[in-house]
């Protein structure tokens, strides 16, 4: 796992939807989409419930995020480098 698959994970879970965060990435949609499936075959975990009006956070999902935004923090602690959750 790659600190860019955290970063695409949570840009995902913030917009609950993969064609925003990939937009907002700078990347296509389907290679987002394999980044994340990837990322939840590494981890043996479904992260998020795919459903034709979006995407949902599994419990596990909520974990991780929980997770990913305090790896986040510690690998970047300057304040101005936080992720920022508007959720």
């Amino acid at each position: 796992m790659e600190l860019r698959h955290l970063k695409y994970f949570v840009v995902v879970a913030e917009n609950l939807n993969f064609s925003r965060a990939a937009t907002q990435l700078y990347i296509s949609q389907p290679a987002l989409s394999r980044q994340i499936k990837n990322l939840e075959d590494e981890l043996s975990v479904i992260l998020f419930v795919r459903q034709s009006d979006g995407l949902k956070l599994t419990e596990a999902g909520k974990f991780f995020l929980e997770q990913a935004i305090a790896l986040h923090i510690l690998v970047f602690p300057r304040p101005s480098t936080y992720l920022i959750f508007s959720k």
